[in-house]
């Protein structure tokens, strides 16, 4: 198959059937995870009601969409190994998969202070507003802040017991994805802190917090459930290479994308004086951005985000993330060029590297 990067791949004739496949599965995975819920509300709802809160609060959040981009990968790297739709062990992976996701996302919108999440106020704030409504003692602040750790933490129980009895490498691999995205989380607050602009850590920290657990990991925990371990090396490969195209996406969405449509408010990551990519590379290259964003104790205020993304523009560092972006697609797709897979799924691969990496177009 021969396709230019940044073009919508042809499809092969045997892709449509193992898109349902897969679609019927992830189907399966929404129960799951909406039984996992009802399941623990009516647990709560006797003996401690206000414990309610926190299982809504995942429950909202799953029910607010996403792209289930985690189980997806996790259920194309399981079928395109060989395994079975009907294996029962591959719904509750990929649905521990998507509260981990919560679990992440409940926890980065505290760190971050972000307001909306998928269209709606994040838990934190929401929890707040509960509170302030309640006229309850105390700060609302902080209560909403409480509850969303908690609620997050409660997100990565039931992930947890969604995998038991899971198979051993499996529970290592998924050991290795929860602690690099930890380390990885924690990293990106570092950096932002020092605003240190490397563009090397930038890039690792990208790696590291969201592509490995976004794609690399789910697609080879996928492939080890079915018992094929010798796709790790090419799942790995274009993972890692796919998942950093995914971070370098986000930052770009989060710098010049509409709110509207991504579901969080724009340039987020400039008020949170996050160092991305896209930022390290500004201020390494150009004065004017250094005189903008280096002698501020905090973020850049909306105010001066315009004036930064046109310097972003203009300095040429836009373009250079996008010919990072296609150089990393290009990778991912050569590691699967001899990869042991059937060509339908070596085509459905390919096309959801398009998918993920220029989402925005």
């Amino acid at each position: 198959m021969t396709t230019t990067v940044g073009t919508t791949p042809r499809t092969a004739e045997g892709v449509p059937a193992l898109r349902k496949t897969r679609a019927a599965v992830l189907a399966g995975v929404e129960r799951i995870i909406e039984t996992v819920l009802a399941g623990e509300r009516a647990r709560w709802r006797p003996e401690a009601h206000q414990a309610l809160s926190l299982v809504d609060a995942i429950g909202d959040l799953v029910a607010a969409g996403g792209k289930r981009l985690r189980p997806a990968f996790c259920v194309s790297g399981f079928l395109a190994a060989g395994g079975s739709p009907d294996e029962p062990g591959l719904g509750r992976l990929a649905a521990a998969l998507e509260l981990l996701h919560v679990f992440a996302l409940i926890h980065d919108d505290v760190i971050d202070s972000a307001d909306t999440r998928r269209g709606r106020p994040t838990v934190h704030v929401a929890q707040a507003g509960a509170h302030r409504a309640a006229g309850w003692r105390g700060a609302p602040e902080r209560f909403g802040e409480n509850a969303a750790i908690l609620a997050g933490d409660l997100a990565l129980v039931y992930a947890g017991q969604l995998l038991s009895g899971a198979a051993a490498p499996v529970l290592d691999a998924w050991a290795e994805l929860c602690s690099e995205m930890m380390v990885g989380q924690f990293l990106d607050v570092s950096i932002a802190a020092e605003y240190n602009a490397d563009p090397e850590m930038s890039r690792w920290v990208a790696v590291c917090k969201s592509g490995r657990y976004s794609i690399h990991r789910p697609l080879s925990i996928g492939a080890l459930l079915a018992g094929r371990a010798d796709l790790d090396a090419p799942f790995e490969t274009y993972g890692r290479a796919l998942g950093e195209a995914f971070q370098l996406r986000d930052d770009l969405m989060d710098a010049f994308g509409d709110g509207e449509i991504t579901g969080k408010p724009a340039g987020l990551d400039f008020e949170q004086h996050k160092m991305t990519l896209l930022l390290a590379l500004a201020v390494q290259r150009d004065e004017r951005v250094r005189a903008l964003v280096l002698p501020r104790s905090g973020g850049i205020d909306r105010a001066d985000a315009d004036e930064l993304r046109a310097l972003l523009s203009e300095s040429g560092v836009r373009a250079e993330v996008e010919a990072r972006i296609d150089l990393l697609v290009a990778r991912a797709l050569d590691a699967l060029k001899d990869a042991p897979l059937d060509n339908a799924w070596r085509q459905e691969l390919t096309a959801m590297a398009y998918e993920v990496a220029y989402r925005d177009r």
